[in-house]
């Protein structure tokens, strides 16, 4: 059995991370045993429930079945990265999630946010056919969908939402 390690390099939420990885360790299992980002979950282990959805280089990708050394000089965006800096507020899609209910045991949640939030930066204003095709690949057994659909609608709609002058602070 080969027991050699690789070091690997990964932007990981802004942040330059470096560990040394045997080759057959999965991506997955990087983030939340090695590095502590446990809000990337893991499901089937096959890619087929989504819930280890992470953002590689803008894109989302079910990191249960990529290895760790396949992300190497790459930059990848958790469910933890897509919150503001600080820990203190939840993005517009986290809010909008919150707001519509689009969540319910958690367990999908992480993929999902992933999924949608690679389709809005791709696609700002998508259609609900869009939405549908982004989360697909992500199942829920508790909501039904819906809420989910409606809260990307939503994110999207704040999202494209003109600025406030009244809201914006005089320096």
């Amino acid at each position: 059995m080969d027991e050699r390690r690789y070091v690997v390099n990964i932007e990981v939420n802004g942040v330059e991370r470096q560990a040394s990885v045997p080759a057959r360790l999965s991506l997955v299992d990087l983030l939340r045993d090695e590095w502590g980002l446990t809000g990337t979950h893991v499901g089937c282990e096959h890619g087929v429930c989504g819930a280890c959805s992470v953002m590689l280089d803008g894109r989302a990708v079910r990191s249960c079945c990529m290895f760790a050394v396949q992300a190497d000089g790459m930059r990848i965006t958790t469910v933890e990265g897509l919150a503001p800096p600080g820990g203190q507020a939840l993005s517009v899609l986290q809010e909008a999630f919150c707001e519509t209910h689009g969540l319910q045991c958690g367990y999908c949640t992480p993929g999902m946010l992933v999924a949608a939030q690679a389709l809005l930066d791709s696609v700002p204003d998508p259609t609900e056919e869009q939405i549908r095709d982004a989360i697909g690949g992500n199942l829920c057994r508790c909501t039904g969908y819906r809420q989910i659909v409606d809260a990307v609608k939503l994110a999207a709609q704040r999202l494209q939402a003109p600025v406030s002058v009244a809201a914006t602070p005089i320096l």
